[in-house]
């Protein structure tokens, strides 16, 4: 237990994991994938929150399947990559910081014990040592790309849960998500409409994305004035590398002919 003059003046220790990862920093691609909610890892100092083993393995804890996924798809695409190894529980890392759900007390009916009453501090450190340094890696490589001149266009990759609980079936097997400006999200969604016929997709399901909720699109995307959207796969169906191979081919597939697309109507 520690003493009094023993409290940490930081949340992580250096026994925990750099928030950040970061994949394929110099591909090549004009895409930029995100992965907010890839990992579940919760600081050693904050315990297991008081969420049982059962409940981390569910999406309240992480996008299931997202890492795999979008590994997949960087490889494909090569393209960089930026992860979060930390559970949203702990910090939710597409929520600004006066979200409700950036550091929510309950999710999906289940009560997470660790985030009550927590003081501005505990919240500080979650979001200075967590947040942030992801949201800055993301950051530093688009504007690196942007003094360049190099073409950039960003794609947030998440997945969602078939139905929560209590609520209807999610029929979806793909959502894309837009603000502002849907344009490339609307060639998107032509582009796999296209390609994949039989697999039933929508514009802004089973989200939206706006300032409140959202953090990576308005920040990053929106901002910057660069292409973007939001990828929401259903996550039954990446939850095995079969899935994440399967769905990696098809989202790279409509990636390409979406981006290409634009560039034809610029020349045209």
């Amino acid at each position: 237990m520690l003493q009094p003059s023993e409290t940490p003046t930081t949340l992580l220790s250096e026994r925990d994991p750099q928030p950040v990862e970061t994949v394929n920093a110099d591909g090549s691609s004009p895409f930029v994938l995100s992965c907010e909610h890839a990992g579940r890892v919760i600081p050693e100092r904050l315990g297991d929150l008081g969420v049982g083993q059962a409940d981390m393995d569910r999406h309240i804890a992480w996008d299931v399947g997202a890492d795999g996924l979008s590994r997949r798809l960087s490889a494909l695409l090569d393209a960089p990559l930026v992860l979060q190894r930390y559970s949203r529980l702990v910090v939710d890392c597409n929520r600004p910081i006066e979200a409700p759900d950036c550091f929510p007390e309950q999710s999906d009916s289940t009560p997470v014990p660790g985030n009550i009453r927590l003081t501005e501090l505990e919240r500080r450190r979650r979001f200075d040592e967590i947040h942030q340094p992801f949201h800055r890696e993301l950051a530093q490589l688009l504007d690196r790309r942007v003094a360049l001149q190099s073409p950039t266009i960003l794609v947030a990759v998440h997945s969602f849960t078939p139905r929560l609980v209590g609520g209807p079936d999610r029929p979806w097997h793909l959502g894309a998500l837009s603000n502002r400006d849907g344009s490339f999200t609307e060639r998107f969604l032509a582009a796999f409409r296209a390609r994949n016929r039989d697999v039933p997709s929508a514009h802004n399901e089973p989200y939206v994305v706006d300032d409140r909720t959202d953090y990576t699109i308005p920040v990053h995307g929106e901002a910057r004035g660069i292409p973007h959207l939001l990828l929401e796969i259903r996550n039954d169906l990446i939850a095995a590398a079969e899935g994440q191979d399967i769905w990696a081919a098809r989202l790279a597939d409509a990636l390409v002919a979406a981006k290409t697309e634009k560039r034809e109507d610029t020349d045209g």
